[in-house]
């Protein structure tokens, strides 16, 4: 997959992940493969940067607490402007995937 072509989804992704429970970095990369079935593979020095810009602007908190097998790891929680960010991001990305799809010729778009 053309890594342009993620870039510009790996916010939306995150956001909508975090918006469903606080996770950890190797758990945000194992749904992130799981639920696409391969597509999205990301590495560690891919995915923290991400993270910690993502921290950086207010979008999420991250704090440390112990797993279910007793190890300390670092979460993920998505915050208050985090959900506000989701929300413009889903949108923007209705807009620009509808208009590629009508542009391409995909089926059910006018």
């Amino acid at each position: 997959m053309d890594k342009n072509l993620i870039g510009g989804s790996t916010v939306l992704m995150l956001l909508a992940l975090l918006e469903e429970k606080d996770c950890y970095g190797y758990e945000i990369i194992k749904e992130l493969k799981e639920r696409s079935q391969n597509v999205f593979q990301f590495k560690e020095g891919t995915l923290y940067p991400v993270l910690h810009r993502m921290e950086n602007q207010g979008y999420v908190k991250s704090y440390r607490a112990k797993a279910e097998n007793g190890k300390e790891r670092k979460y993920y929680r998505i915050t208050a402007a985090g959900k506000a960010q989701l929300a413009a991001e889903k949108e923007q990305w209705e807009v620009f995937s509808g208009s590629v799809n009508r542009v391409i010729g995909a089926r059910g778009f006018a």
